[in-house]
Parts: structure tokens; sequence; C-alpha cells
């Protein structure tokens, strides 16, 4: 498949992204070795597939490899990348690697600044489903996979696009789709207008038999249709809609509706996940199967046995009736999309434990952040999780937790160290609660100490 290149190394193998194609690339026959800075259950389970993990940058990892590939969260000053460059061993981003798996098959992108990974998930499980056999390369650990990559016999392959970095542009899929555009990843996108032109730049990439797929719901999609120059069908909410739901019902965490295509009633449609956003993600998926020609059973099938992505509402544990719940929400439009998805499916109180995400996010969103959260009934808010960024002057979880204390609302505590929450969750919790971890870090830790104090209690 890629002729003589035989040994790759893949540097900060153990993010999702990465993680994936190194998985895809084992499964093919490939060498593979990486490095990264802490070990994870993804990248355990890379070293049982036969790669070759080490837990920390070296030189000399990388001194018998055809190609290198980096993360867009490595910088060029990485001194496995810099010995790479030196020693004339190509260097590609992720990306460009993913771009280039892609283009001996029959590609499905989904990009949009939230609901990707469930999003290419549900695709997957839908074209798994009719026996279409796709390879997948998500974002995130599917539950019925248990993996972030699948290896398929057929021609489909389905991809997460990302924006960040502008990756996705070197994406050449015949099927791109959107879920929503939003202001994001400021590190990259100076105004909202670049990020906008980056998503119309992916979207017009399709070839001419190729299809757009996007959300008319979302306003700036609705703003920029005018200029996509392939075809294009639209889903959602809205009346105008191609693909819609109607007659939405949520109970206890399950959502069900009609699908609805060109005016055409097809059947019910019923999801293990709350919220509208969940239905949104999965109207994309059952307008990509429509446009494959998937018979509405298969689609039905495919969405009803979806069990969601790890992280992504993910249910941790039930102990002395608390409900504990993990989410990679770490935008305010997603935390709102995901408490208030609770808010429809459950009369518990609920309980969210929140971790920041960069601080350059932090500084520009904490009043947002501040909204949002406050759809909790108690909320405890620690530091921020760092991740490829420096610390800002007076930037913290505090920033945000002043602020919601400043808008009225006094169900508010700032833990500073995280280490402090699980008991502090153990003195205000009782029994009844749903408790929620949210965050892109590692806040998910969290939850497990916590259930693991119940435990104790219990005992």
């Amino acid at each position: 498949m890629l002729g003589k290149t035989k040994k790759l190394h893949f540097v900060g193998i153990g993010g999702n992204g990465m993680s994936g194609i190194a998985e895809l690339l084992l499964n093919y026959g490939y060498k593979i070795t990486g490095s990264d800075l802490a070990k994870t259950p993804v990248t355990e389970k890379l070293e049982r597939m036969g790669g070759k993990i080490f837990y920390s940058h070296k030189a000399r990892h990388i001194s018998d490899v055809d190609v290198v590939v980096k993360s867009s969260a490595i910088q060029d000053d990485n001194i496995e990348i810099k010995t790479a460059l030196e020693r004339k061993i190509p260097v590609i981003r992720r990306a460009e690697m993913l771009s280039e798996l892609m283009r001996m098959k029959y590609g499905i992108s989904v990009a949009g600044t939230h609901g990707k990974t469930t999003t290419t998930s549900m695709v997957g499980m839908i074209l798994t489903e009719a026996n279409l056999q796709p390879t997948l390369i998500i974002g995130g650990v599917v539950r019925n996979f248990d993996s972030n990559a699948v290896l398929g016999n057929s021609n489909y392959i389905v991809v997460e696009a990302d924006e960040y970095d502008r990756s996705f542009l070197t994406l050449k899929p015949i099927i791109a789709s959107i879920t929503n555009i939003e202001e994001e990843h400021t590190d990259c996108y100076t105004t909202i207008n670049e990020l906008e032109n980056a998503f119309l730049q992916y979207a017009n990439s399709v070839p001419f038999f190729g299809l757009i797929v996007a959300c008319i719901d979302d306003k700036i999609i609705r703003k920029i249709t005018a200029s996509f120059e392939k075809r294009l069908c639209t889903y959602g909410l809205a009346p105008r809609a191609d693909v819609r739901a109607v007659n939405i019902k949520f109970k206890n965490f399950t959502s069900q509706y009609d699908l609805v295509y060109k005016s055409k009633k097809l059947g019910s449609i019923k999801l293990q996940l709350p919220g509208i956003h969940n239905i949104q993600n999965s109207l994309l998926a059952a307008t990509i199967a429509l446009e494959l020609n998937i018979p509405f059973i298969d689609i039905h099938n495919g969405l009803e046995k979806f069990k969601g992505v790890y992280r992504r509402f993910e249910k941790k544990g039930f102990v002395r009736d608390i409900l504990i719940y993990d989410d990679y929400a770490h935008h305010p439009t997603e935390i709102k999309a995901t408490l208030s998805g609770i808010k429809k499916g459950t009369f518990r109180r609920i309980i969210t434990v929140f971790q920041p995400h960069l601080y350059s996010r932090t500084k520009i969103f904490y009043k947002e952040f501040a909204e949002s959260l406050s759809l909790s009934d108690l909320l405890i808010i620690t530091d921020v999780y760092p991740a490829r960024e420096k610390p800002i002057k007076n930037v913290s979880g505090k920033l945000i937790s002043d602020y919601v204390f400043k808008t009225g609302n006094k169900n508010i505590l700032y833990v500073k160290n995280k280490q402090d929450v699980p008991n502090k969750l153990l003195e205000i919790s009782k029994e009844g609660d749903i408790v929620i971890t949210m965050g892109a870090g590692d806040v998910y830790k969290i939850s497990d100490e916590f259930i693991s104090l119940l435990k104790k209690q219990v005992v």
C-alpha cells in the first residue's frame, strides 16, 4: 500500500487520531513504533498488537524508520522531529497520512466544531449493520467496536475530519459532511471568517460527483451554503431540511423520533443517547446512508444498536443510588447540550465537575462556560488542564467560578487541586444525585476515584 515504506514512527502516538491510524497500519502488517509521555489504555492496546511504544521523546527512537508521523500537538522543536529532519527522514502530519489512506477508497468524512466523533461512529455503525464492511478511523474509542479504528474489507472508509491546524484541508472525501461551525481553535483561526473559509474549502473539495452534507439548523452553515459549489443535502430539525426529525421524544436518557426524507416519513428511530444534539448527529449519519442507498431497516438497527463512545456521556457507575457519568465536553455549546440532555431525561439533582481545557479557551469563553455550567444544580470547577499550552496570567478555573458567583449562582465551588475533588464530592453528594465529570483533560480520573470512595463506604 505504501510501497517500500515499511517502518513508521508516530510522535504523540497516544492521541486518538494518531493511535487510530497506527492501529490500522498494524493491521495492514506495517512495523509501528511511537512515542508519548504517558502509558494509557490506548498505548497498551497498540503494544499488545505488536507496536513498540516509548514513554519519552529521544533521538534514538527513530534510528531505524522510514517515515515519521507527527501529531498536530507536537511542535517542530521536538527532539525526534528535529532528528528526523537532520537525517532526511520524511516527516508528515497525521492528516497527510490519513489523506493517503483515503485516496485508495470511497472516502466519507465528518467535520464540525462539535459532535464529530459520535457522528462518525454512527455512520460506521450503519455501514457495518448494512454489511458494507467499512474501514473506520475515529477520534474516540467506540463502545461497539472497543476501538477507534476498524479495518474493513470494502471500498468505504469513514474518517473524522479535524479542523484544528486546518488538518481537514488535506483530505479529499467523496462525501464531506459538517455538523456545525462555531468559534474554536483561536490559536489557528484569528477570525470567524477564517474558520468559515476553511470549512468552505473543505466542503468544496469533493469531486463533481460527490456530496456535501450539512446541518441547516446551524446559523453559520446557513450563511455559507450559497458558496457551496457541489451537490448539497441538508439535515436538521428545520422544516426546510432534506432529512429531518419529527415527533421527538426523550425518556431515561434515550431519544426517539420519526425520520423524514424529502417529506416522506421513513419510520421511527431510537437512540441510546439523550439530547437534541445526538438526534442531529444521527440525522447526519442517516443522510449519508440514504445517499448510499442503504435500506431504512439498516439505518434503524445501526442507530439503535449504537452504544456510544467512551468519554461521551459515558456511564461510569451506579453506587448508593448515585449515577456517575463522564463526558468529553470542553466547549460551552457542548456543555449546554449535554446538561440540557440530562435535564430532559431525569429529575435527579445534577452535580457537575468541570475541568477547563486550555488557558486560551478559558480566557475567551469564561463567561459562556459560566452560563452553560449554571444548568447544574451544584457545580465544582477545578483548575485548567493546559495540554499543549503555557499558563496565561490571571487565567485559571477560578475565572469561571468567580463569574458564576457574580451572576448570582451560589451553588459553586472552586477546588483548585483536582486531587481534592473526590472527597469534596463525597461530602456534598447524596442518594438520588447524578454526578458528571466534564472536560477534555484527565477529569475522568476524578469520577473513577469518587466511585472507589463510594464503594468503600458501602462496604
